[in-house]
């Protein structure tokens, strides 16, 4: 994929701000499957340094709460406001995904890039914390690591070369995320999809400086790419 709005921004401010595979890639990607429309109220969350917030505030016109438990958000706001933006267009926030702050039906669109496989595995959370803070006909988008297919009964070497098993627990495959998000009847799963950007993006991401992918690079330079993929979820609340 050519990603034209992401080679707008710096390399050495997203490599600087990444916490894993190239967050603003997979968002351009993921938007370009599933566009949002200017004027949107949308919830960022997980959004670890902000770079997502900050792409989707510039480049699709929408109003952002950035929302992450464990970067402080006041950083956050210094980014934003070293990008311009406005304290209209983005609100940066501390919040637990199961504790979030905002009234229902409060959202157009929720994204959440690089997180949902942390809280979202548990089959209740979607409907119980998620889903009532989005409007009727709103949407909710989202790219999870994931597997080609479930290894967990036999995981390979060479995964096991960077992560433990139980760090390999998030990861699953496009079936598994289909039952655990059937589970809330009142979300439409639109689309669960293999995104194209894996390569790239995790290429992005291990030759960046960040102590936790030069830990992945042992794996991922042993072949474990290859059990692995990057899921982009769609889904409307009805």
């Amino acid at each position: 994929m050519n990603y034209i709005k992401s080679k707008k921004y710096d390399n050495h401010f997203i490599y600087d701000c990444m916490m894993g595979p190239n967050a603003m890639k997979l968002l351009e990607e993921l938007l370009t499957l599933h566009p949002i429309s200017s004027g949107e109220t949308v919830l960022d969350l997980g959004c670890g340094m902000g770079i997502t917030a900050i792409f989707v505030t510039k480049e699709y016109g929408v109003r952002v709460f950035a929302s992450d438990l464990w970067i402080d958000p006041s950083d956050n706001k210094k980014r934003f406001d070293d990008m311009g933006l406005s304290s209209h267009q983005i609100i940066p926030l501390k919040a637990e995904a199961h504790q979030l702050p905002f009234a229902n039906e409060f959202f157009d669109t929720v994204i959440s890039i690089d997180s949902y496989h942390y809280f979202g595995l548990d089959k209740d959370y979607l409907g119980r914390h998620l889903l009532p803070l989005v409007k009727h006909g709103g949407r909710i988008l989202i790219v999870v690591p994931g597997m080609k297919k479930d290894i967990h009964s036999d995981i390979p070497p060479e995964m096991l070369l960077s992560w433990r098993a139980e760090d390999l627990e998030t990861l699953h495959d496009a079936a598994y995320w289909q039952r655990i998000l059937e589970a809330t009847p009142d979300a439409e799963i639109l689309s669960i999809e293999e995104m194209a950007g894996f390569d790239e993006c995790w290429n992005d991401w291990l030759s960046c400086d960040n102590e936790y992918a030069v830990k992945d690079r042992k794996a991922m330079e042993a072949g474990a790419g290859k059990y692995m993929n990057l899921l982009a979820i769609a889904l409307r609340r009805k």
